[in-house]
């Protein structure tokens, strides 16, 4: 009898750990200071013209939320990712997606977020937001700058 029960109960167990994810407490990836913080209150990306890596209007004041919310949270880091969409070369595109992630972090450093706590990369057109982009809009999903908290 021990022998059958065993597979069964290790079913149930497998088949709860495998739930659909909805008892998952959001709240708690929420918490304050945390990533997933950041992430629901914070906008964390910045967008980007064509051929473009200078900061707009725009970005300007969603890296204004970003420096306060670090600034605020002074123990944390990020890392700041350059995108470009998938239009030119590889090598060309990995160059614009550093600029735009250098200005992103020359911009929060601007705004009192200490240097040394910001690292930037590029994935250029290599990780894009929208992959395959056929449209404008989606194309300028792809022209960003990403803040993401370590």
């Amino acid at each position: 009898m021990k022998k059958t029960l065993l597979p069964l109960v290790a079913a149930a167990l497998l088949v709860t750990a495998c739930g659909d994810g909805q008892n998952v407490d959001v709240d708690a990836m929420a918490a304050p200071g945390t990533p997933g913080d950041f992430k629901k209150n914070i906008k964390d990306r910045v967008f980007f013209g064509f051929d473009k890596s200078s900061i707009s209007a725009d970005a300007k004041k969603v890296l204004e939320g970003q420096a306060a919310w670090l600034k605020t949270h002074s123990a944390t880091t990020a890392t700041v990712e350059g995108y470009a969409d998938e239009r030119g070369t590889r090598e060309y595109n990995l160059a614009l997606g550093a600029r735009r992630a250098e200005s992103a972090k020359t911009a929060l450093s601007g705004l009192g977020v200490d240097a040394s706590r910001l690292k930037t990369v590029s994935f250029g057109k290599d990780k894009p937001i929208v992959p395959n982009a056929k449209s404008e809009e989606e194309h300028a999903q792809n022209r960003v700058a990403v803040t993401s908290i370590n």
